[in-house]
């Protein structure tokens, strides 16, 4: 529940900032590390509209209840944190087009992988 109320406040941040192309930003982010923390966080939540193609549902910071995408979220982080590639890629390809699959997983992975640092 950590990590999505961060996502959470992340979200907020970026409501009004521009949506971004996952490929072009992954590409980005490869190229350039420092503040990678923060950077993946934004970069998953500003382009997260366009990995599920529907408008995702966020609540606010400290809501108990989680959304459809938020459980979903969750279940993807709780599959990196135990390891679990065969329900970590079943999650992805239920709900991400093909051709972004692999930078949404990039990020996912390496929120996760930064996370559990803190």
């Amino acid at each position: 529940m950590q990590i999505i109320n961060h996502l959470r406040m992340v979200a907020l941040r970026c409501r009004s900032a521009a949506r971004v192309d996952l490929d072009q930003a992954c590409a980005l982010l490869l190229a350039d590390p420092s503040d990678e923390w923060m950077r993946h966080a934004e970069t998953l939540m500003r382009g997260f509209r366009q990995a599920v193609e529907k408008r995702p549902v966020f609540y606010r910071p400290g809501v108990t209840e989680l959304s459809f995408d938020e459980a979903w979220l969750g279940r993807l982080f709780e599959a990196v944190e135990q390891k679990d590639q065969d329900s970590f890629r079943f999650l992805i390809r239920s709900r991400v087009p093909r051709w972004t699959q692999r930078n949404f997983a990039f990020l996912v992975g390496s929120i996760s992988k930064n996370f559990s640092l803190f």
